[in-house]
């Protein structure tokens, strides 16, 4: 697939390191067409498709996706079933994909309480993938960030009790660590579709100096050209950590 127009404007040389997105609204993108629910999640992957292969394109190395969070094991059993599927079959039928596109096939959140059968395919995929490095795919899978921090908070506090960890050296970068994102870079861009302006629980400690970006597009309606457009807004940002635009100007020269 090319997207060589959609690249036109992007400067290549400052892209996201890692982007972040909530893909949110494949419910109600059914729901307006008078489809099942399933079917606007089994739209969704194609989006996904499309927007791996063009960050690929432009060399986003780090991409992740709030596939499932883990407050969203109270949606109607059915729904969780059918999701749980199209996860499985989309592991399975892009696993080739993912190895012939250098993707190393990453996961974030609770693992243990996938089912059975989808944990052991997510295992798979990660181990056959765990040498590539054109670009780290992240799905976020019974992922809640509050979750992520008090397993992060335990783990510390276990390794204190057992003199592992000396409580004085307690940092950022410390306790960043010993989050389940301690394999990859925080998000220097984190997109939400369907309208909604909510972090949803998500990457909280990570997102600190995230730049944001919501649009009301749906997810199976947003795309490579939509992702190519908020690339670009991004690039027109000034980033400033907390200093000054001068400030900035005197660390460029």
């Amino acid at each position: 697939m090319s997207f060589v127009d959609l690249t036109a404007h992007i400067e290549l040389a400052s892209v996201p390191k890692h982007l972040a997105i909530i893909m949110d609204g494949n419910g109600r993108w059914a729901q307006k067409r008078g489809l099942p629910r399933v079917e606007g999640h089994q739209a969704g992957v194609k989006t996904v498709d499309e927007v791996v292969s063009f960050l690929l394109q432009i060399g986003v190395p780090y991409l992740t996706l709030y596939s499932f969070s883990s407050e969203n094991w109270k949606r109607p059993p059915d729904e969780v079933s059918a999701l749980m599927a199209i996860l499985k079959q989309y592991l399975q039928s892009d696993l080739d994909k993912m190895l012939e596109n250098d993707i190393r096939f990453n996961v974030i959140g609770r693992l243990d309480d996938l089912p059975g059968y989808i944990h052991d395919v997510v295992l798979t995929a990660m181990d056959k993938t765990k040498n590539n490095e054109k670009m780290t795919l992240t799905l976020a899978l019974s992922y809640g960030a509050r979750d992520e921090m008090v397993r992060a908070f335990k783990g510390m506090s276990e390794d204190v009790k057992n003199g592992k960890l000396d409580p004085e050296k307690v940092d950022e970068a410390l306790i960043s660590g010993y989050l389940d994102t301690s394999n990859i870079p925080d998000p220097d861009l984190l997109i939400r579709t369907s309208g909604e302006l909510r972090i949803s629980n998500f990457m909280l400690w990570q997102i600190a100096y995230t730049e944001l970006f919501f649009t009301d597009k749906l997810w199976p309606e947003f795309g490579a050209s939509d992702v190519a457009d908020v690339i670009r807004s991004f690039q027109m940002r000034e980033r400033r950590f907390g200093m000054t635009t001068s400030q900035l100007t005197k660390r460029g020269k």
